[in-house]
């Protein structure tokens, strides 16, 4: 299938009419839906920085959105690494210290995310 006709087939796929939904619910439903696709076929993206060190940059970068799938999506295409290393970041700026099991409370990349979570205003629960 070319490009155009693929192009052709999803906006036909996206005309369709969806029951009880307006057209800005129908939006949402689609891109919703791509998120969901994206993330579940996140092995298949190139992902050059996989299991690499974090530069606190790049982490002050993630840590100053919120932590929504979209999000995520964005800055693991960005740093060319996984959704779910994004989605950890979020989650261990977001767990207090008092919640770290024991065998992660000398994790060197959960203390840099905690180190750089607390200069960025992230406070734990």
């Amino acid at each position: 299938m070319k490009k155009s006709e693929f192009q052709q087939s999803l906006y036909s796929m996206f005309d369709q009419p969806v029951d009880g939904t307006s057209f800005d619910e129908r939006m949402e439903l689609i891109e919703k839906c791509f998120s969901e696709y994206q993330k579940n076929h996140d092995k298949e993206r190139e992902r050059p920085n996989y299991r690499k060190p974090w530069s606190d940059r790049e982490l002050r970068i993630v840590l100053q959105s919120a932590p929504t799938v979209e999000n995520c999506l964005r800055y693991a295409k960005l740093f060319g690494r996984g959704y779910g290393s994004i989605e950890l970041i979020y989650r261990w700026a977001s767990t207090a210290d008092r919640d770290i099991p024991e065998d992660k409370a000398d994790d060197v990349f959960i203390a840099h995310v905690k180190r750089i979570a607390k200069e960025v205003g992230w406070r734990a629960s």
